[in-house]
């Protein structure tokens, strides 16, 4: 007999040879049909049909949780590599991995060795999926031996597989199936595949073997994959409200911003998306002002030397652009704390000065592959708003959740009332000793918990220099975003030799609170731009008021309109074309103006106007001086 301890510290005893969905069906019925894998000893996934062998923390995984979800999309994606294998004969699998975005998404890469396959194709593929649904395969796992893992491919004539299991070292390698179909897999997965009801290829692109653009080009193939059929509904609705929502496309209609060629992944800001990038840049200027953080400014460009000081040339090498000055190597800043260390490295600190807040609109750098460039979401060049804290160890806790108030007032501001974070912990590629890792992670948990906040865990998903909380909004669809991170840093106060005097005289080493609230402005520029649909509150729009002439007789009251509501403060823009009125209004509805004023020669005469509102038809009569003060008053209450 083999114990098995449940997450709510209750003990079960299963008898030897059992499986693990066996000891489900007879302990725990009620999670019969929503266990997709199991969890041991916080650590090791295995399948359902896994034999248990040994003594164990157990925790049964369904969709609710990551390990879950995780184990059913790994699965929809053999589900898919299956059907393209049954259709195209001469098809090579490579990867079929999930996609970490949350629930529901996967793909797999193929070679489908010089066939083309467009989005035209996913009836038929679909199609097939189903069938193997239906038929209800079990799926089955087998461990081999490397040469036996080699010879298998071998006969199939699965060269990407071969090249896979040679990189591997020696040792037992798995392979699941279904029915005849198999791959190599470590798994784990659903038990059969009939549990992969609801699914849906969503897009199809190119991508290279292992991403060397000397490798062959590969078909990969997007699907995503629900338990039930209502929510992958609801997620298709999502998808369709985000193509309407696209940042790329109302960016261009509002004239925010564009991408050149001379610049892939390098944004370039219109006057309106300036607008906007400083509306946000002020407001967060104003916020920090109130919780006495001091603004800084460091350089794009500093010596090698530092980034290998800093910890970044080790860990950040690939995705940093270099340069040659003097005959000595440089580097454009990936990140901005190294600079900031500097500053506060310049001069002496006592303890009566901690904690120290700078902060700091960041301009930075990233190697990013053309692949991934993805309008503001995955760029080359952008702006954090970053903040570096230096504290007494003492105090960082309550630093901490100052920040976490601080960040979600910010949140608050713009619209955001739901949130889920997490807590990243230290990753395979890090630095730093393990007690710092432990008790800066052990601080950001209580201060979470302290505010009654829950939170996830991701395990190994922290910076190389620490852990982070991690804040994930959602917007107005139901997405969620990672946004904002606090991060505690031990290593970079040591590798700069940071100090500050303390009361007693002795020289004490702070820590660091690495601290982003919208994490780039870039990328939460376009999260905006799709939450609110382009329609900004008035508080922050590039359009907050375009004026429209009826006929070419009231151009002088337009502008004597115009004029009162620029020296009150109002972004206005004035529209005197010799144009249809209902042309003008289509096209300002298009640039989301949040007022359109229509003025006519009724208006001229009685010096009024003809307001309306954005999302709104009718139109409401005001004077002068009461549309400027509806303005005021919304500004002042948003």
């Amino acid at each position: 007999m083999y114990r098995l301890t449940l997450p709510d510290q209750s003990v079960k005893e299963v008898a030897e040879g059992s499986t693990f969905r066996e000891f489900i069906e007879k302990e725990l019925p009620f999670l019969k049909n929503k266990a997709l894998a199991v969890r041991l000893n916080g650590t090791e996934i295995q399948d359902l049909s896994r034999t248990v062998t040994t003594n164990a923390n157990l925790e049964v995984l369904t969709y609710a949780e990551k390990g879950g979800w995780e184990t059913f999309q790994h699965s929809a994606a053999h589900l898919l590599g299956m059907a393209v294998q049954n259709l195209y004969k001469k098809a090579n699998l490579t990867v079929g991995p999930v996609i970490d975005n949350g629930p529901g998404f996967f793909y797999y890469d193929i070679d489908f060795q010089g066939e083309a396959i467009t989005p035209e194709d996913f009836p038929k593929i679909e199609a097939e999926m189903e069938k193997i649904v239906k038929a209800d395969h079990h799926v089955w796992r087998k461990v081999v031996s490397k040469q036996e893992a080699i010879e298998t491919f071998q006969k199939l004539g699965e060269k990407y597989k071969i090249e896979l299991i040679e990189g591997f070292p020696s040792g037992d390698i798995s392979i699941y199936g279904m029915g005849e179909w198999f791959d190599l897999c470590r798994g784990p997965h659903v038990p059969n595949s009939g549990i992969l009801k609801s699914f849906k290829l969503t897009a199809i692109s190119g991508a290279y073997w292992k991403a060397d653009k000397n490798n062959a080009m590969l078909t990969r193939i997007y699907g995503v994959a629900f338990p039930t059929k209502k929510e992958l509904d609801a997620y298709l609705f999502q998808i369709e409200e985000a193509k309407k929502r696209d940042h790329r496309k109302i960016g261009k209609e509002m004239d925010l911003f564009s991408f050149q060629k001379e610049g892939p992944g390098f944004p370039f800001w219109h006057p309106k998306g300036t607008i906007l990038w400083n509306s946000l840049a002020d407001y967060l200027r104003s916020e920090c002002n109130k919780r006495g953080y001091q603004e800084i400014k460091t350089p794009a460009v500093l010596s090698s030397g530092l980034w290998k000081k800093s910890g970044h040339w080790d860990n950040f090498h690939e995705n940093m652009y270099f340069t040659d000055i003097d005959e000595e190597d440089y580097a454009l800043k990936p990140m901005n704390c190294p600079g900031c260390s500097l500053i506060y490295k310049h001069h002496l600190h006592s303890y009566r000065e901690l904690p120290l807040r700078f902060a700091e609109f960041g301009s930075v750098h990233r190697h990013e592959l053309h692949g991934v460039l993805h309008g503001l979401f995955r760029v080359r060049a952008f702006t954090q708003d970053d903040s570096h804290i230096y504290a007494p160890l003492d105090h960082l806790e309550s630093e901490v959740m100052d920040i976490i108030d601080f960040t979600f007032t910010v949140y608050k501001k713009f619209g955001f009332s739901e949130f889920k974070t997490f807590i990243a912990t230290r990753p395979e590629k890090s630095q730093g000793r393990d007690e710092d890792w432990e008790f800066a992670t052990d601080t950001l948990k209580q201060s979470l918990e302290k505010k009654g906040i829950p939170y996830g865990i991701k395990e190994g998903e922290g910076a190389f220099y620490g852990p982070k909380i991690e804040f994930n909004i959602k917007d107005s669809i139901g997405r969620l975003w990672q946004c904002g991170t606090i991060q505690v840093d031990f290593s970079m106060p040591e590798r700069f030799d940071l100090d500050y005097t303390d009361s007693d005289g002795q020289k004490k080493r702070p820590v660091m609170i690495h601290r982003a609230i919208y994490g780039s402005l870039e990328r939460f520029i376009g999260i905006l731009i799709e939450h609110y649909e382009g329609k900004f509150p008035l508080w922050i729009s590039p359009n907050q008021v375009r004026i429209l002439t009826v006929t070419e007789k009231v151009t002088d009251y337009a502008k004597d309109v115009y004029r009162e509501l620029v020296d009150a403060g109002f972004r206005v823009e004035m529209d005197i074309r010799n144009e249809k009125i209902g042309a003008k209004i289509r096209d300002s509805i298009l640039k989301k103006a949040n007022y359109l004023l229509i003025l006519g020669e009724k208006e001229m005469e009685s010096g009024a106007l003809a307001v309306r509102k954005l999302g709104q038809e009718d139109t409401k009569t005001l004077t002068r001086a009461g549309f400027v003060s509806n303005l005021q008053e919304e500004i002042r209450s948003s």
